[in-house]
């Protein structure tokens, strides 16, 4: 019995925050918002460093997983380095970043790239060609999931890009 209760309520909470957060990536709004939340610096520090450790091992993960599948193609999606600064070194360019209110809607894997390039002492021209791009990109998606439904267009995106069908 306890267990059913259980389970109605995990799914009644879930239910409750999908309903209110229909988005694909985490932004600079979820970023700002652990410095509220944490109880002191190092706090917010650490959480932050396990999100950006859990982008970092998640991308080797599908990296090693579509390179089995097809290697030049895994190759092309995931050359770009991303690893150049180490989270103690990303985490305030991140924040940075962040303090630009038109930058808070930017995803945070992209926050990364962008922290990277910094660190890499790439042009300031590609690096804010980087961000508009970025912004558009982001944009269009959230247009995208307005008109067609986020569900429909999850779905065709996974049509498109699935390795079964090549």
């Amino acid at each position: 019995m306890k267990t059913l209760l259980f389970f109605i309520l995990i799914s009644l909470i879930s239910g409750q925050t999908l309903d209110r957060e229909n988005r694909l990536f985490w932004d600079g709004g979820n970023w700002k918002r652990i410095n509220k939340l944490a109880e002191n610096e190092v706090q917010a520090y650490r959480i932050k460093a396990a999100y950006l450790n859990g982008v970092l091992d998640g991308r080797l993960y599908f990296y090693l997983k579509s390179w089995t599948q097809q290697q030049s193609f895994s190759d092309s999606l995931y050359g770009e380095r991303i690893d150049y600064l180490t989270p103690r070194e990303m985490i305030p360019n991140i924040d940075k970043f962040y303090t630009d209110p038109t930058n808070t809607y930017v995803p945070v894997i992209s926050a990364v790239f962008i922290a990277n390039m910094f660190g890499e002492q790439v042009s300031q021209v590609i690096i804010d060609n980087f961000i508009v791009e970025t912004k558009f990109w982001i944009n269009r998606l959230i247009l995208d999931m307005e008109e067609e439904g986020m569900s429909n267009l999850l779905k065709d995106k996974q049509e498109k890009h699935s390795f079964r069908n090549k």
